[in-house]
């Protein structure tokens, strides 16, 4: 059945991203909040502390808290908006990155092992599908 096939693609990525951002907290640098709020930032690309704060339904205090903690672990850097100079932008850092770059290398494996076990026919179809799924159906 669709739903329950995907829905077992879904929790795979996942799990594996989970586990990859994890490894932060692992090491104590970062508790599970530190790592949810990162995975926001990014995911959001450059948000304000204020885009943040609604997006994850929070208090403008609270947000800037989480951020400054961010901020002095090294995860998360503030940028000067170039439109509006009293505004600052999030951007994640290097660190984090790396810590998110195991995920990358999950992914890289993944492609690989579908272009030994598919068809050019067969990526091209998959491909498509996604570009839909991305595109036409989750906007």
């Amino acid at each position: 059945m669709l739903e329950r096939e995907f829905e077992k693609l879904y929790f795979k990525f996942r799990l594996n991203f989970l586990n990859n951002l994890f490894n932060g907290v692992k090491d104590g640098s970062l508790n599970p909040t530190d790592s949810y709020c990162l995975e926001v930032i990014f995911l959001l690309g450059r948000p304000t502390v204020n885009e943040f704060a609604e997006r994850v339904n929070t208090s403008l205090p609270n947000a800037s808290y989480r951020v400054n903690n961010l901020i002095n672990k090294g995860y998360v850097k503030k940028t000067v908006s170039e439109h509006d100079r009293r505004e600052y932008h999030l951007e994640v850092t290097k660190k984090f990155t790396d810590l998110y770059g195991a995920n990358a290398s999950f992914n890289t494996q993944l492609m690989n092992n579908i272009r030994e076990k598919f068809s050019e026919k067969e990526i091209e179809q998959l491909e498509g599908f996604i570009k839909r799924i991305v595109d036409e159906i989750m906007d």
